[in-house]
């Protein structure tokens, strides 16, 4: 254990070579401050090609709900989809999240990959703030009961298991029938995920610390099928028609799936834990979304002073 006690889980993707090299950095530079790093098992022979590395992680545990135990962080080197799988480790045991952006957009990473050292001294120095977003809980049920659960920071979305069929499904909204929709299936997003799947759907943009919950149908054939923003206090409830020809999935921020029995209902709604984000800027939320959009700006004057 290092001698300030400290640690922090780091995850990342071990494809890259970019992700790698910025890990090595970061356990060396970690080390040598008095931080000890944590590496999981499955990525730490990856991480290094097999070599030992001066100086060694700390730890190596394996992958679980119990892999950031005791940990001040969880930091993530990689695009949206390693924060995503670094957020399944950081949740179950409260600690908050720091995103390292290689990827394109990068929407729940908060350093980039350019800027390492200073992403490094935040660290060291606690120069972070912590920031809660929602997540929902989605639950299966079949024949009246409970089959499977799940949670996601994005999106929970019933999904159609064929692309040759379309999915029938009656969409409800605390205990009443909103719709029938025939069509790719239903999005179910919280405002971090209105950037993500539900965004690509047509769905609109939320501002974060907005409580709410998006209702998004995906390709529905109907004339009411626009998307819906309804209260963080609500029950949306998915139900697939017993007779339809199509079969339905269900998705759990694009990582977790479940195969859904014919008539199955999925029911969403927001989650008691939320997830931890580890802030090292204030800028806006505007701010970030020009950025990472690439929005243009060109002639804003702002308020005269």
């Amino acid at each position: 254990m290092s001698g300030s006690g400290r640690r922090v889980l780091v995850v990342a993707h071990t494809g890259r070579h970019d992700a790698r090299e910025a890990a090595t950095t970061l356990l060396m530079q970690l080390t040598v401050a008095g931080v000890g790093v944590r590496l999981l098992d499955e990525e730490a022979a990856l991480l290094f090609d097999g070599r030992p590395t001066d100086p060694p992680p700390e730890e190596i545990v394996a992958a679980g709900p119990e892999s950031a135990a005791g940990c001040e962080l969880v930091v993530v080197i990689g695009g949206d989809g390693t924060i995503l799988r670094g957020a399944e480790l950081a949740r179950p045991a409260a600690v908050p999240l720091l995103g390292v952006n290689l990827g394109h957009v990068g929407f729940l990473a908060e350093a980039e990959f350019a800027d390492l050292d200073h992403t490094v001294d935040c660290i060291v120095h606690r120069r972070w703030q912590v920031e809660q977003r929602l997540t929902v809980e989605a639950v299966v049920l079949s024949d009246g009961s409970v089959v499977h659960r799940c949670w996601a920071l994005n999106e929970a979305s019933v999904e159609k298991a064929s692309r040759q069929r379309i999915l029938e499904v009656v969409v409800e909204v605390d205990g009443r029938p909103l719709s029938r929709w025939g069509g790719d299936g239903m999005v179910c997003a919280t405002p971090t995920g209105s950037t993500a799947y539900a965004f690509s759907a047509g769905g609109p943009v939320v501002w974060p610390e907005v409580a709410a919950l998006l209702v998004v149908p995906l390709s529905a054939h109907a004339l009411f099928a626009r998307p819906m923003v309804v209260s963080p206090r609500s029950t949306v409830a998915v139900e697939l028609i017993a007779d339809s020809a199509g079969s339905g999935v269900l998705w759990c921020d694009g990582r977790r799936t479940y195969e859904l029995p014919p008539g199955a209902r999925v029911e969403v709604r927001a989650a008691d834990q939320p997830v931890l984000l580890a802030r090292l800027h204030q800028a806006p939320f505007t701010d970030r979304l020009v950025r990472k959009f690439g929005l243009p700006v060109t002639g804003w004057r702002g308020r005269a002073r």
